[in-house]
């Protein structure tokens, strides 16, 4: 008796969401490559004393972790690793805002929002979208090879 076995596949709006999480991050930190000090005025609660900030390196690593996610896009399953590496960015970017940019900036809704919705909730799609990549590869290394 055969089971009733759910092939696992990588459906379109899940490549749509790691377009679009790919496009965002790369958005934000265009603005923070290129208009970086005019952003961290408007980020801050006083914005006539921004001591020594630097976000462009920030920005920097902003765009290439966007462009590696934009591209894990177009083949899901085999560069599940792009996926991770983008989770991974993620983190880091979270970690670096708020260690080096929120002691200066300090907390306000606009700090709050930049950590909350352009690093963290992006972190649920991507691990999901993680988790299946993984299954999809590990299905497809179950079938039998053409030849």
């Amino acid at each position: 008796m055969q089971k009733n076995q759910t092939i696992p596949s990588f459906p379109m709006p899940m490549r749509g969401i790691l377009l679009l999480t790919g496009m965002y991050t790369v958005a934000w930190s265009a603005f923070f490559k290129y208009l970086g000090e005019h952003l961290l005025r408007w980020l801050s609660m006083t914005p006539e004393n921004i001591p020594g900030l630097e976000s462009n390196w920030f920005g920097g690593f902003g765009l290439l972790i966007g462009f590696l996610i934009f591209m894990s896009a177009f083949y899901p399953s085999s560069w599940r690793y792009l996926i991770l590496v983008g989770i991974v960015g993620k983190i880091i970017s979270f970690s670096w805002f708020f260690l080096e940019f929120i002691p200066i900036l300090g907390w306000n809704k606009r700090t709050i929002f930049h950590l909350a919705f352009n690093e963290l909730l992006w972190l649920i799609p991507l691990s999901i979208i993680y988790l299946r990549a993984i299954k999809v590869h590990a299905y497809l290394k179950t079938l039998p090879e053409e030849k």
